[in-house]
């Protein structure tokens, strides 16, 4: 399914598809903005919005394989092709999801398509429709709102990973929880997907900083562009912190489960001793020997019982004050 958009005095506006290619033919055509719900499908909506096969093949075509795999092409007169990886959090699971955003602009012309659960669509109209955070440079503002929208959506996610990071040291500290080291590794995971998913765009934005110094052309567009790139590199730090973070809490709570096997096997060992000792006793004189004292005097068994009761009473005020029990 396609949308199309067109830029006029009053900003970009839907059109139909269809009758995009004519606007396109005009002698002044405007700026064109075709966005599809699948990458598969930009190659042929770039052709048949006319940009030129040749184009199509270096990029979208360019023999990279799957058309999804994250990169960053700048083509011949200026054009520039994009596939990166969107980020959403849900808070619920925990779990950071990912899927994937193409654009291809080509003079006035952007062709833009995505996969997965970052509905990064809304997020470009919303950026759209505030023309004063965007390059002068009209053919580029589709593809500045959706890196405004890839590096915000980014941001929502390292948030909501510090808040998940938060509520799982609550867990770690919490003697009743059930498995905290279950909890956290699952953590660490869905942060290592959103890390993974930041390089390519890591990778791109000093490219794209660098191409707009050597142009020198909009100090207004290397502005916000500088900007992102700051704001991407402090996701990308703040996620390393949480990371480093739920590691601690892990050698933490290790430490803990080591503290309380050892308390537990302290314990063990103060009542197996207090238990030896009147063991010991009734060994002695359940080996039936026919000269052992006390065999045959009256009070015989009930002081060998004290004893033995006695004795263990010693040992635990021993261990109770050397805190073994």
């Amino acid at each position: 399914m396609e949308h199309a958009w067109v830029h006029g005095d009053d900003g970009w506006a839907a059109t139909p598809p269809e009758g995009l290619l004519g606007l396109l033919a005009a002698a002044e055509p405007p700026s064109a903005w075709v966005h599809v719900d699948a990458v598969a499908g930009l190659a042929d909506a770039a052709r048949q919005a006319g940009i030129p096969d040749s184009v199509v093949r270096r990029s979208v075509d360019g023999g990279q394989g799957d058309p999804r795999h994250p990169q960053l092409r700048r083509l011949p007169g200026g054009g520039r092709y994009l596939v990166s990886p969107t980020l959403a959090y849900d808070a619920r699971t925990r779990d950071v999801r990912t899927g994937t955003w193409a654009a291809l602009v080509v003079d006035d012309v952007t062709i833009t398509a995505e996969e997965g659960p970052g509905g990064l669509l809304a997020d470009v109209l919303e950026h759209l429709g505030d023309p004063e955070r965007l390059p002068q440079d009209v053919p580029s503002h589709v593809f500045a709102a959706a890196l405004m929208s890839l590096v915000r959506r980014a941001g929502d996610v390292e948030v909501g990973v510090g808040e998940a990071v938060a509520d799982v040291e609550q867990i770690v500290f919490t003697p009743a929880s059930d498995d905290p080291a279950a909890v956290v590794y699952d953590l660490k995971r869905e942060i290592a997907e959103a890390r993974r998913a930041l390089v390519p765009l890591l990778a791109a934005f000093p490219e794209l900083v660098a191409e707009q110094e050597d142009s020198r052309r909009e100090t207004r567009t290397m502005r916000w562009m500088r900007r992102l790139d700051t704001a991407l590199g402090k996701v990308d730090r703040h996620l390393d912190s949480h990371d480093r973070l739920l590691g601690d809490m892990l050698n933490v709570h290790l430490s803990q489960v080591s503290v309380r096997q050892n308390e537990d096997m302290r314990k063990i060992s103060a009542w197996a001793a207090i238990i030896a000792v009147p063991t010991l006793i009734a060994g002695v004189y359940g080996m039936n020997f026919d000269h052992m004292p006390e065999l045959h005097w009256l009070a015989g068994y009930p002081l060998s019982v004290l004893l033995m009761a006695g004795a263990a009473f010693v040992l635990y005020r021993l261990f109770k004050r050397s805190g073994w029990l």
